[in-house]
Order: C-alpha cells, then structure tokens, then sequence
C-alpha cells in the first residue's frame, strides 16, 4: 500500500484530520474535581464530548487508558530524578499521584480506574454519535515487568544471562526464573521499567497482531510508541549478539499486513524520529510524526522550513504536524509569548494530519510526566484561547480537509535575500487560503508567487479573519508575485475571494 492512498482511509472520510490527544487519567480527575464527583470514561458529561466535536475535531486520541503497572509505579517512586520531576511539575503531589507509566503497559484492557471496557465503548461510542473516531496507544518495544507474558511466555523477550545482570544491573532484571533485557533505545541507556520485547521473534509477532486485532475491535486506530525501534535494521543494531539473524520479512509489514486483513480501514500512526517517516510510511504507516519540521520550527532557520516543505506531496501527506504532545514542552515554554502563534498556523496548516494536545488551547505551561494522574492548576491564557479558537474555526474550513495543498515560490529584489525569510503556501477546494509566515527575528519582505492560474484578469479579496486584516490585489499580483511584508514572528492566514 502506498502512503499515497494510505492517507484516504480508515480513520476519517478527510485526508488531512485533525487529531487531538487528551492524557486521559488527568483528565477525567479534572473533570472529576470540576464536576465534584467520580468520573470515568463511561460517565463523562455530554458537555466535554460535545465540546470536542465543536472545535471541529475529526478524531480523538485517548492517551493510557491501558492497565498501569504496579510494578512500574514502585521503580517510579523509587527513582530520584523521577521524583524531581514530579516536584517540579505538581509541588502538592503525593505517592498517590503516581499511577504509572502509560507505556509500562501490564495488559492491554482499559485500566478499571478509567471506566474499564465498558467505559471505553461507551466513550466510543459518545465520539462516533458527534463524528468523531477513536485513537488508543499500542507499544510495540516494551511490556511491563509485570505484564502477563513475561510468566507464560519469555520467549517473545530478549533474554539476557545472570553475568550481564551482575555486569549491567541497570539494562537487566530478573523477571521470575529468567533474565530480562530492560527497554530501549540504541542511544540512551535502558528504560528501568519496562522489559525488551523480541521483534525478530515469529511468536512475538503472532501475538502482537492477535493484540493489535483484538485492539482494533475497540477503536479506529493506534498511535504506535517509538515505531522505529522494532524496524529490522534499527532493532538488529541495538540488541546485536543478544537476538537472532533478523526475519526475511520486516516488523511493521508483517503486522500490519495481518491486522487489516481482518480490520481494512484500521489506522496506524508512528510516532517516528531519526528521518525514518518515509521507511515507515512505505511499511505500511497511514501517518507519521514530523518531528523535523517541529524542530525547524523550534530552532530554524527559515529556508529550512522552506527546503522541509518541498518533499514530495505524497510523503508530506503522510505526515503528523504539531507544536505540542505529551512528550514535548508546552508551547509557550518551546517558543515563547511571540513565537507561538506563527507556530501553531505554520503548522497546523500544513498537509497531512494535525495533531492538538489537551490544554495547548488554553496556554498550559507545565509539562506532566506522564507518571502522573493529576494536573496542577493553572489559570487560562485569555489571549492564547482567543487565538485558537478563531484558528481553529479556520481550520473547520473543509479545504482544509479535503482541498490540494500547494507550497508557494517566494522572491526577491537583486541584492536582498530577506525575503528568504518567508515561507508561504495556499490551500484551493471550495475556498481558497493563502499562509505566510515569517519564522525569523527581523522583519522581512518579498514577493509570494500561488500556482492559481486561473485567478489572472480578476480582482481578489485577501482577509484575515483571525487578525482583521483585509486587502484586495489582482489575481495577476497573485500569480506573478503579491507583496507581503511581515515583522518578526509575524504571520498571514488569508481566505481568498472574488471582489
């Protein structure tokens, strides 16, 4: 399957959705606390539901819902840098604040504490009634130390010996009669609380499809942890001498191959780092994560969002655009009062899916460790609430889920290269949308060149809904080069109109 065509099925009817994650323990304790009373999955009031669905949201990623291990939680408590971590984000937490890792996952059916399965169905089921689809998490690498296969069945770990426990005692721990490999990356040292999986494994792989089917009949899609890592190249360096000659056939095709034979329409997202999205995409990913352009966007210059931005439309298609997810700052910790703005709009109007994280629309500024069951307080942001939801009534807009996104040409004056500093491209469907931004530290000026060719011989209106701008130019301007001038940081989200 092609990225190409992956991209139109499965999770919505639009080829460029937007998904929103919520970490759903803090978030129904918030609800709970609001509400003044227990709130799980199944009883969350219609009004949370009906709000999501309002801000025009075509899926719903419900981060951890899966059973949390005990286990995990007592090497949580009893690591000191954990600890500060959780001082620093909640100073009133308490060991009970601590309900584990979401990806130090025991088994997975929805934890009890959240509703259970019958919660999770009836939550379902309160999204698809408002259009919306489910998104639940799947970690391929790792399981919890106390997970139930790693009693029945070690054969699907990677085994180590009682020398490399006495060696390395941080990268093994003894899992009842048997030596298992902590998790991990090829770059850092071991997860402390969680155990290696064997991706070369064939039973391994039977028994992930056979979770991953049986997860399928409880949502519409998996957001998968760390995807790269079980790739056959990249698992074969990190775990080298200690597993066997890698399988013919790679990890992702494999499984994914096997789950849409009986669930066709099923998504899978990757969670993807070291440019491996378009290996991803061609094993069978609908959607990765572009954490290239979130990066370029965090430290530019300019000219390499610009450079980004002209990949191939297929393979950017395929890609997860954000500015904010459970593993990054907040955004006004990443970039700033006058940053995050032109952030959010050079992202988040970008092809492909648009990924929203719970408190990002309110100017959330603690970043919880995802240990952690209960936010702290924190006053909203009027001005940074005001800003997206014009945005995101913006990008209610169906061009922007179903139109042709194309990056437009920029240029200059003989002499003057600040014009590389913009970085623009437009949006055509049933209404037409012209971006640019400018993510530099000085002002900039120059010339924006759209593809519509048909706009010559007519005057148009240029307005921006969000900062009450307007502006008619001719279609010829348009096409043979609009003047924009921008300050720093400054940005333009122009629809397009006949006058």
């Amino acid at each position: 399957m092609s990225p190409a065509s992956a991209t139109s099925i499965g999770l919505t009817a639009t080829a460029h959705p937007v998904l929103y994650e919520i970490n759903t323990w803090p978030w129904l304790e918030e609800i709970s606390r609001l509400t003044g009373a227990p709130v799980d999955l199944g009883s969350v009031p219609a009004r949370y539901w009906d709000e999501l669905a309002g801000l025009g949201y075509d899926a719903v990623w419900l981060m951890g819902v899966w059973q949390r291990s005990p286990a995990g939680v007592a090497i949580a408590l009893s690591n000191d840098e954990l600890v500060t971590g959780f001082r620093a984000a909640l100073p009133d937490w308490t060991a009970a604040d601590v309900v584990g890792s979401p990806y130090c996952v025991r088994g997975y059916v929805v934890d009890d504490r959240l509703g259970g399965p019958r919660g999770l169905a009836i939550a379902r089921t309160a999204l698809a009634e408002r259009g919306m689809r489910l998104v639940l998490d799947f970690v391929p690498n790792h399981v919890a130390p106390d997970h139930p296969w790693t009693a029945t069945s070690p054969e699907l770990f990677v085994n180590g010996t009682v020398e490399q426990l006495d060696h390395d005692p941080s990268s093994f721990m003894r899992v009842a009669d048997h030596v298992l490999a902590n998790g991990r990356d090829p770059y850092f040292p071991a997860w402390p609380d969680v155990v290696q999986l064997n991706a070369f494994a064939p039973e391994l792989r039977a028994a992930v499809v056979e979770t991953l089917c049986d997860i399928a009949d409880r949502c519409d899609g998996v957001r998968c942890d760390m995807a790269m890592l079980v790739m056959n190249d990249v698992f074969a360096r990190t775990w080298s001498g200690m597993v066997g000659p890698a399988p013919e056939a790679d990890y992702w095709p494999t499984v994914i191959d096997a789950v849409r034979r009986a669930h066709p329409d099923f998504l899978f997202v990757a969670e993807a780092y070291w440019d491996l999205e378009w290996a991803l995409l061609r094993q069978g990913f609908d959607y990765c994560y572009d954490k290239r352009l979130y990066d370029r966007l965090r430290h530019g210059p300019a000219d390499e969002i610009d450079g980004h931005l002209h990949a191939d439309p297929d393979y950017q298609q395929g890609l997860v655009r954000f500015v904010e997810n459970h593993d990054e700052p907040r955004v006004p910790t990443a970039f700033g009062t006058n940053r995050s703005q032109v952030a959010a709009v050079a992202a988040l109007t970008q092809t492909g899916m648009r990924l929203i994280h719970h408190g990002q629309l309110s100017g959330r500024q603690v970043h919880l460790p995802v240990f952690l069951g209960r936010y702290p307080t924190e006053p909203t942001d009027a001005t940074i609430e005001r800003f997206y939801r014009a945005f995101l009534s913006v990008l209610a807009d169906p061009v922007f889920h179903d139109g042709r996104w194309q990056l437009c040409t920029r240029s200059g004056w003989p002499g003057d290269a600040g014009y590389r500093a913009l970085v623009s491209w437009c949006w055509t469907g049933q209404d037409r949308w012209l971006i640019v931004v400018n993510p530099s530290d000085a002002a900039a000026a120059g010339l924006i060149h759209t593809r519509w060719q048909d706009v010559r011989g007519q005057q148009w209106k240029l307005a921006d809904p969000i900062q009450q701008t307007a502006f008619v130019r001719s279609g010829d301007d348009l096409v043979d080069g609009l003047f924009v001038q921008l300050p720093s940081w400054g940005w333009h989200l122009f629809r397009a109109s006949r006058e």
